[in-house]
């Protein structure tokens, strides 16, 4: 598995540029809103991991949270490609993060 920081900052860059891009695409402004919002979070947390500072899995964890509860039940109503896929890359984010709180681990 790659590191957990590596893992934050995909996950952020994917985050906000898939906000970018809806906001791009749609002119939706809740889109890139939370995109770069929950992206945020994530590079945040991958800054944080590689400079092994306090509440890093923590930022990662949050995010994936905040991913999950956003896109996991619009995925399951509309069953669409975009929803689904954030719904997977949530799920990536919890099991990473949550393992690593979990154990105590930091990078």
């Amino acid at each position: 598995m790659a590191p957990l920081s590596t893992i934050a900052l995909v996950l952020g860059a994917l985050t906000a540029g898939g906000g970018i891009t809806g906001y791009i695409r749609t002119g939706s402004v809740p889109s890139v809103a939370a995109g770069v919002t929950v992206g945020t979070l994530y590079a945040l947390g991958g800054f944080r991991l590689r400079n092994r500072a306090p509440y890093s899995v923590e930022l990662g964890l949050l995010a994936s949270i905040i991913l999950a509860g956003s896109s996991i039940p619009r995925a399951i109503k509309t069953g669409k490609p975009l929803p689904i896929g954030l719904s997977i890359l949530a799920s990536y984010g919890l099991w990473a993060f949550g393992s690593a709180w979990s154990r105590g681990r930091v990078n």
